[in-house]
Formats: C-alpha cells, sequence, structure tokens
C-alpha cells in the first residue's frame, strides 16, 4: 500500500518535462502512449491532465497531439459512464442518502441535459470523472452525454493543446484566444442544434 501511495504521489508530482521524457521512453509503441495516459486519467482524475495535453501537442505535433488526447479522454469517460450506468439505481439511491445535496444535482443534470455537461466537459479543472459518474448514475440519454462529453473535451483539449503548442509566444498571437472562444461558441451552438434533432428523430 505504501508503494502505491508513493508512485501516486510521484505521478502528482510530475511536471511537464517528465510527462514527455515518459511519453518518449514508449515511443517504440508509436501513438498508444498518446492515447492511454490521457484515457487512464478518466480513472484516476489526479493524474495531471493539462499536462499530458501539452506533452502530447510537443510530442506529436498539434494536430495528432489533439487527436490522440481527444479519443483518450473520450474513451475514458465513456468507459466510466457505461460503468456507472451499469451499477442501476442502487447505487443513486445510495449517493442520495449520504449525500442528500446531490440530489439537487441530479435534477439539473437531468433537466437541463446537454448544456451543463458541455460546459462542465470544456474547461479542464472541472471535477469531470464527478460529473462522469454522476451522469452515468442519472437518466441523462446516451446520445446526450456522449455528444457533450465529445464536443466539449474537444473544444477543452483544443484551448489547451492551442495555448501550449508554442506558448513563449502566445502575447504575440492574440488570435489564438480569440479562436478558442470562438470555438466555444460555435461547439455549444452546434450541440444544441444536433441535440434537439436527436430530439426530434428520437
Amino acid at each position: 500500500m505504501s508503494q502505491l501511495n508513493q508512485w501516486i504521489a510521484e505521478l502528482q508530482r510530475m511536471d511537464i518535462e517528465q510527462i514527455q521524457q515518459t511519453l518518449q521512453s514508449y515511443s517504440q509503441f508509436g501513438p498508444l502512449p498518446g492515447l492511454l495516459l490521457p484515457y487512464i486519467e478518466s480513472f484516476l482524475p489526479f493524474l495531471p491532465l493539462v499536462l499530458i495535453i501539452a506533452a502530447n501537442v510537443n510530442i506529436y505535433g498539434f494536430g495528432f497531439g489533439f487527436l490522440y488526447s481527444w479519443i483518450g479522454v473520450t474513451a475514458g469517460a465513456i468507459c466510466v459512464f457505461l460503468i456507472c450506468r451499469s451499477l442501476g439505481k442502487n447505487v443513486k439511491s445510495r449517493v442520495q442518502r449520504r449525500f442528500p445535496k446531490s440530489e439537487k444535482f441530479f435534477n439539473w443534470i437531468e433537466r437541463r441535459g446537454f448544456t451543463p455537461l458541455f460546459l462542465l466537459a470544456c474547461f479542464p479543472f472541472t471535477p469531470s470523472v464527478i460529473i462522469t459518474v454522476i451522469s452515468g448514475l442519472s437518466k441523462v440519454p446516451f446520445h446526450t452525454f456522449l455528444l457533450a462529453t465529445m464536443m466539449g473535451k474537444a473544444v477543452m483539449i483544443f484551448i489547451i493543446s492551442l495555448i501550449s503548442f508554442d506558448i513563449a509566444n502566445l502575447l504575440e498571437e492574440p488570435w489564438r484566444i480569440f479562436v478558442s472562444i470562438t470555438a466555444v461558441l460555435v461547439m455549444w451552438f452546434g450541440g444544441k442544434r444536433l441535440e434537439s434533432r436527436y430530439h426530434i428523430n428520437g
């Protein structure tokens, strides 16, 4: 147990250079390390996701770094959601009994659907694993969670990738900040239209 705690503590203290060195040490496996590390972060939220994405972008380039991070994060979130959804109502009832205030959050997520899930997925410092667990235990349709997560995580990873790719020149290239804000708005409006189409067709 002490070795596990020591390993967790070391992971939490890792900076971007150490993460890059770790990923590069497994370069013979191609994109697999870049996919697996953000995937594992979905189950171990203490891992520094922002640094993992930044390391992916610096190692694999902006395009592939973004893609590998997005696939890994999204796949991990989907797995956590499906595991929680399979646990059923019993676990939800236990959570509500132990944390009475959680009922309001469940109702908010179920009533609002896409919008809160998308917005929470857009920000890297929200407790995404908690949001995913609650979504899985709630009545939120899978397609709503999937759409909000895919688009929200895409925005979050795109922004981190855009900023961290060449952070030294960020102030000299303010267009990157403008593009980041625009991406949030476009993905939100696009996601709302797609969600309404699902409801109409469903």
